[in-house]
């Protein structure tokens, strides 16, 4: 259909549109035609990414100034389902003559790690990332390929060989390619997939790939430099961004790292030495490349590696200082400040100190000019690719610990880091575990260079409430921040905040209750009760993975285990990834078979990020307290005091923000369409306080009537009961026309008729029916 947003046509692959669906695109034209940032929340399942890839393709066809699309998303799987529903766009595009001469040449590519993307046997089966990127290495590196005796040379990569040999200015030809499309298309001509993305995205129109790529320096000044500024850059699922950010710029020693830093530092120094014995030219030019001030030597895509964790606001013009220019003398200036960070390490008591104070204690121990830390990441690289070392994977220790003091010294003086150590692991003080942290507080600085850069970024989400705190914390003024409501011809959600349980007693994941055997009973009869009225899956949230422990130790020594295996198959999450895969495959076939199951998951664990539980695999979600962070952590005390002192936000907002963005994600994932329905239970008697309820999204709240908090687990399983059994009644797709879906027509004549007042489709008028608990 086509969809008229003001004067632009939007082609959009489906007959009929959600009311949201075409706000959204308002809210994005917006955005767009002001050239600045927004932050969207829209409903989950209501067809997001189909809404913004309509949008998007339709409006450069007709601003021929727009730039690329750049998709960030988090996982394999989410690129390939953007680059499916892209393909189901162009295809509608074609089939109403919409194309036009540029449309016809339009590109768009998915890139991702060299596991997914590698046709050599040897990388593919790689067990991690970093091991693949290192055999990669090994077979492409310029001077690999130079010293072969000839390009069909078993110690080569054929497939990057071929596509060499096509030259610099082969193209791909126009189309959508996922992971697979790319690599058949490798097979077939015989040609690296991985490299030929890297380079597509000089001249792709669209390009999908994880938030990394572009938040990372370490990855963004390798890949994404030559991204121009009129591009538009969505962030889809960016409820978690800040917590990306931090990540990115945040730097982990331990007690291991340390010692293999040593093995490190000793294995290069033995390759210098071979060097000057052999080829001391070789040692010679890099230190006047050095002196020049150019200290990187990679003159082909592949001897690149990730890059110095510097943002472009503080790139470094300087030139290198003497005391590091020769390859001798900067290993010898590793390895005291590696000497340094091992008597850090030592410590026996927890240390908290700003990155001055740990540099001016590093100054007066190494009794040297600090001003070469910020050159430490840059100068690593110039040797290892000086002394051409392919594995990279045995470098990794000393590569951290460059990073750590490279950050050091670009942030002297800021506030926006801290360095915290802690000589073990708080939950097991008796095991010596030494972690030295260097923990970023302020998630904009990775931020703030994607905003500068780019004409217009869009940050969204089905659960990114409260919008105001993003652009706080984010600290950026964005020219459109809206949360959309849900349109439904019937009731398909019944949220519900459990209070206490049947016997009247408070219900919390507090820490003063969660040992209270009535607490731990009551929430073992609502998941029973739940288990016992509710069709095919069930999926229970913990806060953390101690505490679910915890719960189902109780619950078995109480019998409540028993008598809910009895009515469904118990399914648990665990830290291990095989483990998880395979207990979610047995509860999707326990579901699918019809005897019903229950997940047990944490809040912030996988399954709560990535997993959906669409249709019958999630009939009711619960969500058993409030998934609030762990409050010890100096880390986290150090950034609410940063939010405090820098943001003015109060420790309270942030901390329960935080844990509802994370309850509001673990409820998102039953509803992943509107034809689905489900039961979204909060049992803890905090989640009725108005600080907790009012940041839920505001798809939720339309829901949570009155009559539906401040619950019992006996009003609650009753209104579930009167819930499910009015959707089982009959329901007629039409009926939902002009009320939940709205054909061409419709569309047309109502947007003719409140032109002056289009936010009136925001707040449809169709009825909800209250569920009563009798």
């Amino acid at each position: 259909m086509k969809v008229p947003i003001d004067d632009l046509i939007v082609y959009f692959p489906y007959p009929y549109i959600y009311p949201e669906q075409y706000l959204y695109m308002k809210e994005l034209k917006k955005t767009l035609d002001a050239g600045g940032h927004c932050i969207l929340e829209m409903p989950t399942g209501t067809g997001k990414t189909v809404t913004l890839l309509s949008f998007f393709v339709s409006y450069r066809a007709s601003r021929p100034g727009i730039g690329k699309l750049i998709y960030c998303t988090r996982t394999v799987g989410e690129i390939d389902k953007v680059l499916e529903e892209l393909e189901r766009v162009l295809a509608y595009r074609r089939d109403c003559n919409a194309v036009g001469a540029t449309e016809s040449q339009l590109v768009a590519i998915g890139l991702t790690t060299r596991r997914n993307l590698c046709l050599h046997p040897m990388v593919k089966d790689s067990a991690t990332r970093e091991e693949a990127d290192s055999k990669c290495r090994s077979l492409t590196a310029s001077w690999v390929r130079e010293g072969a005796v000839s390009t069909s040379s078993d110690a080569l990569c054929q497939y990057y060989e071929n596509l060499q040999q096509k030259g610099e200015h082969f193209q791909i030809p126009p189309g959508v390619y996922s992971m697979s499309a790319l690599n058949e298309f490798g097979e077939e001509q015989g040609i690296c997939p991985y490299f030929l993305a890297r380079r597509s995205l000089q001249y792709a129109s669209i390009i999908v790939y994880n938030y990394h790529y572009l938040l990372d320096p370490k990855i963004a000044r390798t890949i994404s430099t030559e991204l121009e500024k009129e591009c538009v850059v969505v962030f889809d699922e960016a409820h978690n961004i800040d917590d990306v950010c931090i990540e990115t710029m945040s730097v982990h020693l331990k007690k291991d790292t340390i010692q293999r830093c040593y093995q490190n530092l000793s294995h290069l120094s033995g390759l210098v030495q071979d060097a000057k014995q052999k080829n001391a030219q070789q040692l010679q030019e890099e230190y006047q490349r050095v002196l020049r001030g150019i200290p990187s030597l990679a003159t082909s895509e592949t001897d690149a590696f990730t890059a110095a964790p510097i943002l472009p606001n503080v790139a470094i013009e300087e030139t290198i200082p003497g005391n590091i220019r020769k390859a001798e003398h900067f290993l010898r200036f590793l390895r005291r400040i590696l000497e340094f960070m091992q008597n850090v390490m030592q410590r026996s008591a927890v240390c908290q100190e700003t990155t001055w104070t740990f540099l001016q204690s590093m100054a007066s121990v190494l009794q040297t000019d600090l001003k070469a830390l910020k050159f430490a990441s840059d100068r690593l690289q110039s040797l290892i690719q000086t002394l051409q070392i392919t594995h990279m994977l045995e470098l990794q220790p000393i590569r951290t610990l460059a990073d750590f003091v490279t950050i050091l010294g670009c942030y002297p003086k800021s506030n926006s880091f801290v360095v915290i150590f802690e000589p073990y692991d708080e939950r097991y003080p008796s095991i010596p575990d030494p972690l030295l942290q260097l923990a970023c507080l302020d998630a904009s600085l990775a931020m703030q260079p994607v905003f500068s850069r780019f004409r217009s970024v869009v940050l969204t989400s089905g659960t990114i409430s409260p919008i105001e705190l993003y652009s706080r914390i984010l600290m950026f003024t964005p020219v459109v921040a809206k949360s959309l409501t849900m349109s439904f011809q019937r009731r398909n959600v019944c949220p519900m905040i459990v209070t206490r349980g049947t016997d009247q007693l408070p219900i919390s994941s507090k820490y003063d209750y969660r040992h209270d055997p009535s607490v731990v009973r009551n929430y073992g009869a609502l998941v029973m009760e739940m288990a016992r009225i509710v069709p095919d899956g069930v999926v229970c949230f913990f806060t953390s993975y101690i505490y679910m422990e915890h719960m189902i130790q109780m619950w078995h020594e109480m019998g409540i285990v028993k008598k809910l295996s009895e009515y469904k198959l118990i399914f648990i999450e665990t830290p291990d990834n095989v483990e998880c895969t395979l207990a979610l495959k047995n509860f999707r076939k326990a579901c699918d078979c019809g005897r019903g199951a229950v997940f047990m998951c944490v809040a912030r664990g996988k399954v709560a990020e990535g997993i959906d539980f669409d249709r019958h695999y999630g009939r009711c979600v619960i969500v058993l307290g409030v998934p609030f962070q762990y409050t010890e952590s100096r880390v986290l005390r150090a950034r609410l005091e940063f939010l405090r002192t820098n943001l003015q936000i109060s420790e309270g907002d942030f901390l329960s923000f935080d844990a509802v963005r994370q309850a509001a994600q673990c409820i998102g994932r039953v509803i992943r369409s509107k034809t689905d329905y489900g039961i979204m239970v909060f049992a803890d008697k905090r989640f009725n306080r108005a600080d907790k309820k009012n940041k839920l999204p505001r798809w939720v709240i339309q829901f949570l009537d009155d009559a539906h908090c401040d619950l019992s687990v006996d009003m609650a399983v009753s209104i579930a009961s009167a819930f499910l059994k009015q959707i089982a009644q009959p329901f007629y797709a039409d009926a939902a026309t002009e009320v939940a879906l709205l054909s061409e027509e419709q569309l047309a004549r109502l947007v003719e008729t409140s032109t002056h007042k289009s936010e009136s489709f925001e707040y449809s008028s169709y009825p909800l029916t209250k569920v009563s608990q009798g």
